[in-house]
């Protein structure tokens, strides 16, 4: 809805409150202000760490079947317990997928990109999430910022996101990946995937190493 249809939505929305007596299970508070990036170090989205963290070592993990899943995923992705995240140095850096191709992903990433060029070291293929985020992205000169950055603006589709066609990695090689699955040979066989947010997948892509946007 737009204009007095919009706002008349709003107001409706905002009818939409809990009972004031309402009791929940728990309540959470978040202060966002404190929030830090995150990002993936094994082979499973749940296998996260702050970026300002460390690769956690599987012996922390009390529940055996966690500490098993620990230490497979340590040997696929090639890291060792107490390497810091800041450390890892990636090969290609994908934005795109469903879950992260829409048009203010890819706001976020270009600004970070913005006057800058990617490493000499890494690949980067940006990828909208539909054909209509594409054409809006380029009324808006995204596509230009990617280019000139040195990165890859390609039609909308999966791509890196399950290794589709030809954008895939070779055994070994690493990824910061805007997609939701990091599972083993997710982006090609014997590759090693780490989920990141747009911004710090465009720091990333700067940096040549998993970084968030404050530090390039």
């Amino acid at each position: 809805p737009k204009g007095a249809e919009w706002q008349k939505a709003v107001e409706y929305w905002q009818t939409l409150v809990s009972d004031e007596d309402a009791v929940f299970d728990a309540e959470v508070d978040l202060d966002v202000s404190k929030l830090t990036p995150f990002v993936t170090w094994g082979t499973n989205p749940g296998q996260g760490v702050p970026l300002a963290g460390s690769v956690p070592d599987p012996k922390d993990f009390t529940d055996t079947v966690d500490r098993t899943a620990a230490e497979r995923a340590l040997e696929y992705m090639g890291l060792k317990a107490g390497m810091p995240m800041r450390d890892i140095k990636v090969d290609t850096v994908f934005v795109g997928s469903c879950t992260n191709g829409r048009i203010e992903d890819l706001r976020v990433a270009a600004s970070v990109l913005d006057g800058r060029k990617i490493s000499d070291s890494v690949r980067m293929l940006v990828v909208p999430g539909s054909a209509r985020v594409r054409l809006q992205a380029e009324a808006e000169g995204l596509d230009k910022i990617f280019l000139a950055a040195g990165a890859q603006w390609r039609a909308a589709g999966c791509s890196m996101c399950l290794g589709m066609n030809p954008d895939q990695m070779e055994r070994g090689e690493r990824s910061a990946s805007t997609s939701n699955r990091n599972f083993e040979g997710r982006q090609g066989k014997g590759s090693r995937t780490h989920l990141v947010s747009p911004a710090v997948a465009a720091a990333t892509a700067v940096a040549g190493r998993l970084a968030a946007p404050s530090e390039i």
